[in-house]
C-alpha cells in the first residue's frame, strides 16, 4: 500500500513564522543598538567645547556622581551608573582636574575619570609682594591647602633644609609658569618651585653673584628691591648699581619700595618723613645694608640686570622730573640734589 503523503504548511502560517523571525531580529537589533549608545552614545549636556571636573582628594563615587549632575556635565544619571558599574570605576576614585568635551559617551568619561589622566595646570607666577599673595595665588589653582602652604612658609625648621628662613623664603618663588596636576599637595607644590630655583642658579649665575660678592638670596633681595624701582628693563643695570656701590661702601640704601614694603601699603605715591619714620627691619632709611628678605618676586630681567651690573661711581638717582618712568643719576650729592630738586618741583605741580 502506497504511504500517505505528509500535509504541507499552509502559506500563511509560513509567512507569519517569517514576520516572527523578523520582527525578532528587529528586535534584538534594537537592543544591540540601544546597548551600543547606552555605553557608547553621547551623555553630555550642551555646554562649550569642553569643561573642566574637579575631584577633592577623598571624594567618594557619590560625590563624584552629584558633582557631574549639578555641574550640569552628564545627561542621564541612570546610563552613566551602569557603565560605571560594569567599568568598576566605584572603587577607583582618584582625585583631579579633569577635561570632559561636548559629546562624550559614559564609556569615555568613565575611562578618563578611572584612569586618572588629568588635564595638567599651568601655574604662572609673576610680581607677587607678600606671602599672602603667594599663597592666593598658588591655592587658587591647585587643591594646596591654604592653611597647610602658609605654615610651611612659616616654619624655620622645615625651611632650613631648604637653605632659607622666613624672609627670605620668597627668594625660591621666581616668575614663571610652572606645570602641575592639581591635587599637587602644598608641600610637593613647595619642593618642585624650589627645585628649579636651584637649576636656575647654575654654575654660570652663581659665579656671576660671586663676582659681586652676593648669595644668590642676596642677589634676589637687590633685584626686588630694582624691580620695584622701574619696568625699565635698559636702566635697571644702572639702578643696581647705585644700590651695589651703596651697599659697599657700607651706606644704607634708602630705597623707597622698601618703605613701602616695610608699611605693607603699595598705594603710597610719595615717601614723607612721617613714612620714613617707621621701624622695620625691610625700611633701609633705617637700617643699613639689604633687607632680611625680597620685597617681592623679582623678573628674571631684574635678576640678570644684577648679576651684569657695570662699574660706575653713581650714588644717587631719581626719577626724572618729566615722568618718562627713566631716572637721573648723579655721583654727587650737589648733583642729586639739583635733579631731586626738580623732581620735587613736578610732584608739587601736579598736585602729587
Amino acid at each position: 500500500m502506497a504511504k500517505k503523503s505528509k500535509a504541507k504548511k499552509s502559506p500563511t502560517k509560513n509567512l507569519w513564522i517569517k514576520r516572527l523571525l523578523v520582527a525578532a531580529a528587529a528586535i534584538i537589533a534594537g537592543l544591540l543598538v540601544y546597548v551600543v549608545y547606552y555605553v557608547f552614545g553621547p551623555n553630555t549636556k550642551a555646554f562649550g567645547d569642553s569643561k573642566f571636573f574637579y575631584i577633592r582628594t577623598g571624594s567618594t563615587y557619590g560625590t563624584v556622581l552629584e558633582g557631574l549632575e549639578e555641574q550640569g556635565i552628564i545627561r542621564s544619571r541612570l546610563s552613566f551608573e551602569v557603565v560605571a558599574t560594569q567599568l568598576g570605576y566605584r572603587d577607583r576614585v582618584k582625585a583631579g582636574k579633569y577635561k570632559i568635551s561636548r559629546g562624550m559617551s559614559n564609556f569615555e568619561i568613565v575611562k578618563l575619570l578611572r584612569s586618572g589622566h588629568q588635564a595638567p595646570v599651568n601655574l604662572t607666577i609673576t610680581k607677587l609682594r607678600t606671602k599672602q599673595d603667594l599663597v592666593r595665588k598658588i591655592c587658587a589653582n591647585l587643591e594646596a591647602d591654604s592653611a597647610t602652604f602658609r605654615a610651611l612658609l612659616s616654619d624655620q625648621v622645615y625651611l632650613r633644609q631648604f637653605g632659607l628662613d622666613t624672609n627670605t623664603v620668597m627668594s625660591a618663588f621666581l616668575p614663571n609658569t610652572y606645570q602641575f596636576y592639581w591635587n599637587t599637595s602644598a608641600e610637593s607644590a613647595f619642593k618642585k618651585i624650589e627645585k628649579e630655583s636651584d637649576a636656575f642658579w647654575n654654575d654660570t649665575r652663581k659665579a656671576a653673584a660671586q663676582r659681586l660678592g652676593l648669595t644668590p638670596v642676596q642677589v634676589i633681595i637687590l633685584a626686588s628691591i630694582v624691580d620695584e624701582e622701574t619696568n625699565k628693563n635698559d636702566e635697571k643695570p644702572l639702578i643696581s648699581s647705585v644700590y651695589l656701590n651703596r651697599f659697599r661702601k657700607g651706606m644704607r640704601l634708602q630705597a623707597d619700595p622698601t618703605v613701602k614694603f616695610a608699611l605693607q601699603d603699595f598705594s603710597i605715591r610719595r615717601i614723607r618723613e612721617g613714612h620714613i619714620a617707621f621701624e622695620s627691619p625691610y625700611n633701609t632709611y633705617q637700617v643699613t645694608g639689604l633687607p632680611p628678605g625680597p620685597i617681592c618676586t623679582p623678573s628674571i630681567k631684574s635678576i640678570e640686570a644684577v648679576l651684569n651690573t657695570p662699574e660706575t661711581d653713581y650714588i644717587y638717582f631719581c626719577a626724572k622730573a618729566d615722568f618718562s618712568g627713566y631716572h637721573a643719576f648723579a655721583a654727587s650729592y650737589a648733583e642729586h640734589m639739583k635733579n631731586a630738586h626738580a623732581f620735587h618741583q613736578a610732584l608739587n605741580a601736579r598736585g602729587i
